[in-house]
């Protein structure tokens, strides 16, 4: 199997410290090189399967616990996945499902912790929201727990008309 490559944007940061070179990875649709060959950016294997495991478990309390069978599960139904890394470091991930039409939804936006605060947040928003498979969509959706004040200044809003109704296998 011949994965699709992924795109990299490397961008210039700077912060209170230094400038430190960040690559955006916007990796293919069901992201092959990430789930199958643990790419990561400029296109070398750094096990990066184990990487975003790792990442996930340290940076947020819904997705601790997550296995890399499942992990890669996910990732094999995602629309799109998009990966920042400072050198080998993943420091922030995030990933959309569509129906390419009418419907999205934004699922897992993390930024590392000691990273917050400096727009990669926002980096990682603006490639999902302008990746070309669902930019067009009619809506598209997200959940926070404590970050709705970071999404409202990127223009989501509260959306009063509807409700968030949800059945709970794991407490079956």
């Amino acid at each position: 199997m011949n994965p699709s490559p992924s795109s990299i944007k490397e961008l210039e940061v700077s912060n209170n410290f230094s400038m430190n070179l960040i690559s955006l990875v916007k990796h293919a649709p069901t992201a092959p090189g990430l789930r199958l060959l643990g790419i990561g950016p400029r296109l070398k294997p750094i096990n990066g399967l184990e990487k975003l495991q790792s990442f996930l478990n340290e940076n947020t309390f819904w997705a601790r616990g997550r296995n890399k069978q499942q992990i890669c599960k996910m990732l094999s139904n995602s629309t799109v996945v998009v990966s920042l890394w400072h050198h080998k470091q993943l420091i922030g991930f995030g990933r959309a499902t569509s129906d390419l039409v009418f419907r999205a939804v934004l699922w897992d936006i993390v930024i590392a912790s000691d990273r917050q605060g400096l727009g990669f947040g926002k980096l990682i928003i603006e490639a999902i929201l302008t990746n070309k498979k669902i930019k067009s969509v009619e809506k598209i959706y997200l959940m926070t727990t404590n970050s709705s004040e970071f999404y409202k200044q990127l223009g989501f809003k509260l959306n009063k008309k509807q409700s968030l109704l949800i059945i709970n296998k794991n407490e079956y």
